[in-house]
């Protein structure tokens, strides 16, 4: 099976895809152009925004406002005015950025970093709560990645890309404290390193590999691999089911650090693709905040 393309976007580092469910959109960014996209599968058009910053991933509250992760810390993306800053984490990590994140089912917003550079053990992950007050959960990691949250809420799936490993945690609902780290799928390296994540409605990963040119359904119970999804691009990055059955799996991909050569033979990289694997996801989950400062909440 392969996916198709369905926007040629040329994002240089596509990700962090999320379905709007409430306006039929899929919200995705392109982290080394600083910008935020909104593209509509019905018209096939796709709206950006232009931040001037990094922008490792973006997502909507609760009442339809972006909220997003950016190379200076967490930010409200409010219609025309300038990015407003909640909280910067990692002040004096300057050569660290955001990278990739999602909300839980609860609307907690989860987000990691990783150094310019890649070099390992700089990266966080953090959880900013409903109040906007963060939390460092994961420290030492290298490229924070791929998130995913269980149906009834009790585990959550986390890829740090250099491991090669999806790693399972115990999940508490109501506090949104982790624990008791597990190993639960080892990723073999020449199929490519683990990107981003999703899950479908039968608890499988759906993990986007980096390098490998594949989209592919892992069983966390197992870890053993189910299903192989071709993308014809060498860097897919994340993934997403969205579309009103939610049965469509949306997959970003990137074009930095091909090489000219590489852009020949695969110019749809950068693109956006889609296909139907014959599985459903869920909703994507908005976040509870509502938008203000740290310091306003005080």
């Amino acid at each position: 099976m392969q996916a198709e393309l369905i926007y040629d976007a040329r994002a240089t580092l596509g990700e962090g895809p999320f379905w709007d469910h409430q306006n039929d959109l899929l919200i995705w960014v392109d982290i080394e152009e600083g910008s935020v996209h909104f593209y509509n599968p019905a018209n096939g058009q796709d709206k950006y925004r232009e931040l001037g910053t990094r922008i490792g991933m973006a997502v909507p509250n609760t009442e339809g406002h972006i909220i997003a992760a950016l190379q200076d810390g967490f930010a409200w993306i409010i219609e025309d005015s300038n990015p407003i800053y909640i909280a910067d984490p990692e002040n004096d990590l300057k050569n660290n950025r955001f990278n990739d994140g999602k909300c839980d089912p609860q609307g907690r917003l989860w987000a990691g970093t990783m150094d310019l550079e890649a070099e390992e053990n700089c990266g966080s992950l953090y959880r900013m709560n409903e109040d906007l007050t963060v939390s460092q959960m994961i420290s030492g990691v290298s490229i924070s990645n791929g998130l995913a949250w269980s149906h009834d809420s009790k585990t959550m799936y986390y890829i740090d890309t250099l491991s090669y490993n999806v790693m399972s945690y115990e999940f508490s609902p109501s506090e949104g404290i982790i624990a008791n780290p597990e190993t639960v799928i080892v990723i073999p390296k020449d199929h490519g390193a683990p990107d981003g994540m999703t899950i479908d409605r039968d608890g499988k990963l759906w993990i986007a590999h980096w390098g490998g040119g594949n989209v592919s359904r892992w069983d966390p119970d197992t870890g053993q691999l189910m299903k192989v999804i071709i993308v014809p691009v060498p860097q897919p990055t994340s993934c997403v089911f969205g579309g009103s059955l939610l049965d469509t799996l949306y997959i970003t991909s990137a074009r930095t650090g091909l090489s000219v050569q590489e852009l020949n033979e695969y110019p749809e990289s950068g693109g956006l693709f889609a296909v139907k694997p014959g599985v459903s996801g869920y909703h994507s989950s908005c976040f509870k905040g509502k938008p203000g400062r740290i310091d306003d909440k005080m």
